[in-house]
């Protein structure tokens, strides 16, 4: 074919060429292969993220799971990382724990467990990872610290494990340490024996899930080495260290990401996928988070690769993310192997290559440029990307290669108007060779593989506020999840409970379990607390039944205009009006307690119900004990906005029934 002829056939398939001067890189298996792909992954966990997903209506939780998990639709993903519960605040919520206590064991707490089965009915391959961010207490007997006890800490960690596979039958393939701050040899490998003692062999370690600093340990200590099976780093900002280059492990991208899911989100994302391996050799990368499914406004709102955080509308959004996913994911698998022929562009930007090894290729590339690809951390260095043309020449076995299937992506920063994933006709190769136009933020795949799909459901609902009348009494038997719908638990847990000695109309509450303070890694609040509802609420009524079970010091509260949550909690400042069991109660302005608004005797005692009411509007907030007014016409100036709220004033057993809030 003419060489021009041929200029005009790739730009009427949507693929522009140029014979100016284009750079050349070479695809080559001839001399070898580079490291083995382990696959993309996303988190759930590390503080609550997908709390309020379970509590979507079918379809739509399940088109959402479909978008995650689902081959050839979505991002496709291949790899799961949760977190085992710990009963503590690890971000933006607290997971409760499969053994609050010691001779505690139930392996149906939480959510973790649904999500993990659910991502396998989609993907039977996809790789489990699980990871403590926190432990309950009498792991670190009154310590907060999980290591000096380390035949507990890998009992409890291997236990999740075979709960795992006992209740679910669900294969964890790796586990993480505790925590991104520190590693402990000694309990790494008592964490290897322990597996190895219950026939978990399989079961990899990654460590230390935090930082590299490990690398140079496991070059010294053969038994540590023998004991690791992946070096896993942090937002590594696509660069490793040579220790970990010398230890001759996986290296991964354990936990990246966590940047806002908008447009430059997506770029980040596209820009560390390809560049973690470019310049780091890490050959698996994991997005903390899975979806934003916690209220927005908790730390890092929206840091998921899509959002789904309106359970009671039903609305969900697809982000960018999740298309940039897209690219790699459907046309590769763990297994796959990078070509040594990777890099950077000449004008910025950057290529990966892939191989199945039985003939089939795939290629990522993406210009994106300094600004439109910043990750919330580390701080990224400034570079240039501007458009340029690129001749990739393919050889080796790839040289026969005859045609490659072309699917693009352009953010059009400038024009307000991306287009993601979008299938174009076609590329026929001359001579095993192929000439783009790169345009600035764009990323390609072209691959071999015809299955790609960029799958689609029906519109959600339109999004809508959190209701404005809101009503929940507990009243289920058997629930499905150990929480309660839409609570978000901050610290302390809340879970259903069935009261079997109570035949009253309190058989089913709420009721916070925790009675010591977890090792955690955040500064938990002293108090337990669970949030609820919309953070533009004003003025609001908020009634519920409580019940309190510590006697003498005991004391529970109900608030409204809960300023903050998540790893901010303890210095939460709103109207919280509680009552105690010696008789009397306070409105305070701040979770701590210190601000006093009003104070006084209530008559109120441990082991019988009584019904709080809190009226917030304005400037001026009242509460009513039973349905008399205990206080009236408090002043409150801060905050003007905010969650409702329950919670106990230490971590102690109470019980909460009949929750209402009427906002305005």
């Amino acid at each position: 074919m003419d060489v021009r002829l041929f200029q005009v056939f790739v730009v009427i398939l949507g693929v522009s060429a140029t014979l100016s001067s284009p750079q050349s890189y070479i695809l080559n298996d001839k001399d070898g292969l580079g490291r083995v792909f382990d696959g993309i992954g996303g988190l759930s966990g590390g503080g609550a993220t997908t709390r309020l997903l379970v509590n979507y209506a079918e379809p739509y939780r399940s088109q959402v799971l479909d978008y995650l998990f689902k081959p050839n639709f979505g991002a496709s993903l291949h790899i799961l990382k949760v977190e085992i519960g710990g009963d503590a605040q690890t971000t933006d919520g607290t997971e409760p724990s499969h053994m609050h206590f010691e001779n505690d064991e139930n392996y149906f707490r939480g959510y973790e467990w649904w999500l993990m089965k659910e991502a396998k009915k989609r993907n039977p391959n996809i790789t489990l990872i699980g990871l403590p961010w926190a432990f309950p207490g009498w792991v670190g007997h009154g310590k907060n610290w999980p290591y000096d006890f380390p035949d507990i800490t890998a009992l409890y960690v291997v236990s999740w494990i075979l709960g795992a596979k006992q209740y679910h039958d669900l294969d964890i393939q790796y586990i993480g340490i505790w925590n991104e701050r520190n590693y402990d040899s000694k309990y790494i490998k008592v964490l290897r024996d322990s597996l190895d003692k219950v026939g978990l062999t399989e079961v990899g370690i990654i460590a230390a899930d935090g930082d590299w600093s490990i690398a140079k340990s496991v070059i010294l200590d053969s038994y540590l080495n023998n004991a690791v099976q992946v070096l896993g780093a942090h937002y590594p900002g696509t660069t490793t260290v040579l220790d970990a280059l010398k230890t001759q492990k996986k290296l991964w991208s354990s936990e990246d990401y966590s940047t806002f899911n908008d447009e430059v989100g997506g770029g980040c994302w596209a820009r560390i996928l390809n560049q973690n391996y470019v310049n780091g050799l890490m050959t698996a990368t994991i997005s903390w988070n899975l979806v934003a499914s916690y209220y927005e406004d908790l730390p890092f709102g929206r840091d998921g690769l899509m959002t789904a955080e309106e359970p009671w509308s039903g609305h969900y959004a697809v982000e960018s993310p999740i298309w940039i996913t897209a690219h790699t994911t459907q046309f590769t698998q763990p297994g796959w192997t990078y070509l040594q022929t990777v890099g950077h562009l000449e004008h910025g930007g950057s290529y990966v290559a892939l191989t199945d090894k039985r003939g089939n290729l795939t290629v990522v590339i993406e210009t994106m440029t300094h600004d439109h690809s910043v990750c919330i951390r580390p701080p990224l260095p400034p570079f240039n990307v501007t458009c340029q043309n690129a001749t990739f020449q393919l050889k080796g076995s790839f040289a026969s290669i005859q045609q490659l299937q072309v699917w693009r992506s352009q953010f059009n920063f400038k024009t307000n108007k991306p287009s993601f994933f979008e299938k174009l006709a076609p590329l026929k190769l001359i001579d095993g060779s192929f000439t783009l136009h790169l345009a600035e933020d764009e990323v390609y795949t072209l691959t071999t593989l015809t299955s790609g799909q960029k799958g689609a459901h029906p519109d959600p609902p339109p999004s809508a506020r959190f209701p404005k009348v809101y009503k929940d009494d507990f009243n289920v038997r058997n629930p499905a999840f150990s929480e309660a719908p839409d609570f978000a638990d901050q610290t302390g847990v809340f879970e259903y409970f069935m009261n079997l000695t109570d035949p009253g109309p309190h058989v089913f509450t709420l009721r916070q379990v925790l009675t010591q303070r977890p090792v955690t890694w955040v500064a938990d609040a002293d108090q337990a607390i669970s949030v609820i509802g919309d953070y533009q609420w004003q003025n609001l009524t908020v009634s519920c039944d409580i019940f309190m079970e510590k006697e003498k010091t005991g004391g529970v509260f109900v608030a409204a205009r809960v300023d903050k949550g998540g790893q901010s909690i303890r210095s939460a400042k709103g109207v919280f009006f509680w009552v105690f069991t010696d008789g009397t109660y306070k409105v305070t302005n701040d979770l701590a307690g210190q601000t006093i608004l009003a104070e006084g005797q209530s008559g109120t005692q441990a082991f019988c119900w009584h019904s709080l009411t809190l009226t917030v509007e304005g400037q001026f907030a009242s509460g009513f004990l039973n349905g008399y007014p205990l206080w009236k016409k408090a002043v409150v100036l801060i905050p003007q906005k905010g969650w409702a709220a329950i919670g106990t004033q230490s971590l102690e057993l109470a019980q909460f029934d009949n929750f209402d809030v009427l906002a305005q």
